[in-house]
């Protein structure tokens, strides 16, 4: 039995991954979302939730089992370390979930991860290549503040703690750009049809 190919879709806050990823969807790929995925672990999973509190902040968590996303959200986005710590926390449970998940789905030719931080997490290593979307800083900041609602320097912050250069960058990337300028969907297509 062959196992699908599995392909990353990452890139930067903004940039536009869900639009890549609603576009596959629509289309009838399986698309696994890393971040809606690491929420409902993160409100499910008791040793996560322990871990938040012994390992980021003691009321990461509230009496109620609920946790603080904006505290660990304003912590983690000014704190490197506390950053890498939390998706360690995180990330190990996903990475399980998305072999569960790939099992689940051995019927299928071609699977899509989508993942803000593919190296950080260590998905680099259990994907088969990457579409990298990508966009200029200023169209991304506009969509942020308007998607979220929040400041400008929010989402600078936000893209400064999410930059990062592997040491060794995955074997088979794909750039979709994202620019308000060159449609998505021809880029996909051309994509799909070489692999």
């Amino acid at each position: 039995m062959n196992k699908p190919r599995l392909t990353a879709i990452t890139g930067g806050i903004g940039a536009g991954k869900s639009v890549v990823s609603q576009i596959l969807r629509v289309m009838g790929y399986e698309v696994f979302d890393c971040d809606c995925e690491a929420k409902i672990l993160m409100d499910s999973d008791l040793q996560i939730k322990n871990r938040l509190i012994s390992d980021i902040h003691r009321d990461a968590v509230d009496s109620y089992g609920q946790i603080n996303r904006k505290l660990i959200s304003s912590i983690v986005f000014a704190d490197k370390e506390r950053l890498a710590l939390l998706n360690s926390i995180v990330h190990s449970a996903v990475r399980r979930r998305i072999e569960e998940w790939k099992n689940e789905k051995h019927s299928r030719c071609h699977l899509f991860v989508e993942t803000a931080i593919l190296y950080q997490s260590g998905l680099d290593r259990a994907v088969d290549d990457v579409i990298d979307v990508v966009a200029p800083d200023e169209i991304r900041i506009i969509r942020v503040m308007k998607r979220n609602n929040c400041s400008r320097q929010d989402v600078i912050s936000r893209i400064h703690s999410q930059q990062f250069t592997p040491n060794t960058p995955h074997h088979s990337i794909t750039e979709i750009i994202n620019d308000n300028f060159c449609p998505v969907l021809p880029q996909l297509l051309n994509y799909l049809k070489n692999t």
